[in-house]
């Protein structure tokens, strides 16, 4: 699958309770987020099952708020409604891919436990 393009007219469909989503917070002005952005295409190539898009904080400052991203590019990996990271920085491409895999492998239930336990 193709990365998308996140707005908040469509943030709510694309980030929905039910699968993994693997957001890219960054700015065409950003170095970093510029030699990242192929390495996040060619992952999400790898797993068109997995819904991987884009959000331009100069175009979607409400959407980076929300996730209250201070620094680009940030990665955010939501899975059935859990942010399970959130995290700034250009991620190589092998780090990514581990990233990804450690996303579809979590045992949600677990997690879920964790949260109730913690909060």
């Amino acid at each position: 699958m193709a990365t998308v393009q996140v707005t908040s007219d469509n943030f709510s469909r694309v980030v929905s309770d039910t699968g993994t989503v693997v957001l890219d917070f960054w700015a065409s002005w950003c170095g970093p987020c510029r030699s990242f952005a192929p390495v996040f295409e060619k992952v999400s190539e790898q797993h068109p099952d997995i819904v991987f898009g884009k959000v331009d904080t100069e175009d979607q400052p409400e959407v980076a708020a929300g996730f209250e991203v201070r620094s680009i590019p940030t990665v955010v990996v939501i899975r059935d409604g859990v942010v399970l990271y959130a995290e700034p920085g250009a991620l190589p491409e092998r780090a990514f891919t581990d990233l990804v895999g450690q996303a579809r492998d979590a045992d949600m239930d677990e997690m879920r436990q964790r949260m109730q336990a913690s909060g």
